[in-house]
């Protein structure tokens, strides 16, 4: 299992590490698109993906490989292409287009630290306590091992699904509150492999609740309608 790309360090509140965060049901979130229009449903954007490769063979198990480094290697390269493809966004999503971190029904994401504070802040701060969040998993030896013959520790199961449930959420707001933007920019076909690929690993592998995904259970089906 190889690095990780790396991701500015969020600032940390009262100096502890924070932690994934709660949902919040209040509906102040801002969906940039249209808050009675989803327009990543439109036949014209559903059909649009950068490739045909079969993902139940991309998802599954390979013969004779162990299930904790699958599982680790998949989370770095999925954390790797989000990170890139939020990247690229990142002038559109600022404080104030973004004032709170929302995803579809305008849900709101809401972190929590250390102190059991659930902290409403804007999408941008939000995913970078995130970001920072896995990235600090991922360059830590005892939870991603790296060296040969090290063993991954217990609950690590745990772990990787606290960070698929971040990296779906990342996706989600791209989804709700950038849609308009990822079409601007050409990436709309990039944007619904990544996601077509991370829900049908996570339904491989049992990372996500269905409660986590129901939100875009109705994009989850457009895309696997589409082949």
């Amino acid at each position: 299992m190889g690095g990780c790309h790396s991701y500015p360090s969020a600032t940390e509140a009262d100096g502890k590490t924070l932690q994934p965060s709660d949902i919040s049901n209040d509906k102040q979130g801002i969906n940039n698109n249209n808050l009675e229009e989803r327009p990543y449903l439109q036949q014209e954007h559903v059909c649009q993906q950068i490739t045909r490769t079969d993902m139940l063979v991309l998802t599954s198990l390979p013969p004779g490989v162990d299930k904790a480094e699958w599982l680790a290697s998949n989370t770095v390269a999925f954390f790797k292409h989000i990170n890139l493809f939020s990247s690229a966004l990142s002038e559109f999503c600022t404080p104030t287009t973004c004032p709170t971190a929302c995803g579809p029904g305008n849900m709101i994401f809401v972190w929590t630290d250390d102190h059991g504070r659930k902290l409403k802040c804007s999408a941008p701060l939000y995913f970078d306590y995130a970001m920072s969040y896995i990235q600090d998993l991922l360059t830590d030896e005892d939870v991603f091992p790296t060296k040969t013959g090290s063993a991954f520790p217990t609950g690590f199961i745990f772990l990787v699904q606290k960070v698929f449930l971040l990296l779906f959420r990342s996706l989600s707001h791209i989804y709700w509150s950038h849609y308009r933007e990822t079409v601007a920019l050409g990436l709309q076909a990039h944007l619904n492999t990544l996601f077509t690929h991370l829900t049908l690993f996570c339904q491989q592998h049992a990372l996500l609740e269905l409660e986590d995904t129901k939100p875009l259970q109705d994009l989850i089906a457009a895309l696997r309608k589409q082949g």
